[in-house]
């Protein structure tokens, strides 16, 4: 085996390579992980992958399966897709919960959190990110009425995310366009206060944007494109949509009433802090 020798001038320094290290550290971009929950898009996700796939984003994507029973498995197993297989059906917000704890366990920085039925166009991927690794923001939240929606919103939700626009621009002190968006980015600061057991399992929506904001996250809208569901059922179809603002209604007013009782919790006595704080005098030798 040939040895080559390294003349000590090819050696840098000490001082010649901290400089490259530095830059390299500087220019390392946060690992991202793509989470997809998915209960019954046997007709959707392969379509999400394929989509994401032609994008050549290089990011991870982690499809959660929310105990589906059809054969949402049977298409990521076959194209060997990183997935985890729920065995009950937890909801949206338990899905997308155990995406982000995943995350967290190998070490991602920054989520992007989207649907797995078509609707989020993941050519706004880039622009959700660039807010958060700007740090401009702790979620970047996707707004299809700021971007475009390329479907007439049905009338009963259109009007629930018009009331909860009101309600989460009100007590955030900004406006929010769409709360009710499940398109989002966030970073790992965010990911450990999700990981919480405050977590929502069915339906994350306005409540923890308020939530999010009374723990002093920093909110941001940014424009994206959304499409309408073509194939599968909707979580908000039906009579699922009057229970879904029944839900949220009734969410909101408990983040309210949390943050109001925790406002009028009286502060510690002088008297009880000293004493928890122990003797602060003594004798000296």
């Amino acid at each position: 085996m040939a040895v080559r020798t390294v003349a000590a001038a090819e050696v840098p320094t000490r001082a010649e390579s901290a400089p490259l290290a530095r830059s390299s550290a500087a220019q390392r971009l946060p690992r991202t992980l793509i989470v997809i929950p998915a209960h019954n898009e046997q007709e959707n996700i392969q379509i999400v992958l394929d989509d994401l796939a032609s994008l050549g984003l290089g990011f991870d994507v982690l499809v959660v399966n929310d105990a589906s029973k059809d054969a949402t498995q049977a298409v990521l197993d076959a194209r060997g897709q990183r997935s985890l297989q729920l065995s009950t059906n937890l909801g949206y917000g338990g899905a997308v919960q155990t995406g982000f704890k995943y995350a967290l366990h190998h070490g991602y920085d920054v989520v992007v959190q989207m649907d797995g039925d078509c609707q989020h166009d993941p050519r706004s991927i880039p622009a959700l990110l660039e807010v958060v690794n700007a740090g401009q923001a702790d979620v970047a939240l996707g707004s299809r009425f700021l971007g475009k929606a390329t479907y007439e919103v049905p009338a009963l939700r259109r009007l629930g995310i018009l009331l909860f626009r009101k309600v989460v621009s009100h007590f955030m002190g900004q406006d929010i366009t769409d709360p009710t968006s499940g398109f989002q980015a966030l970073n790992k600061k965010v990911l450990r206060y999700f990981a919480g057991d405050a977590y929502p399992m069915d339906y994350p929506d306005s409540d923890v944007l308020l939530a999010l904001h009374f723990a002093g996250f920093r909110i941001r809208e940014v424009p994206v494109v959304m499409h309408p569901r073509t194939r599968g059922v909707s979580i908000h179809g039906g009579w699922r949509t009057v229970y879904y603002l029944a839900k949220m209604f009734l969410a909101i007013f408990m983040v309210l009433l949390r943050r109001y009782r925790k406002r009028r919790r009286p502060a510690p006595a002088a008297t009880e802090v000293a004493a928890s704080n122990g003797p602060t005098g003594g004798a000296h030798g």
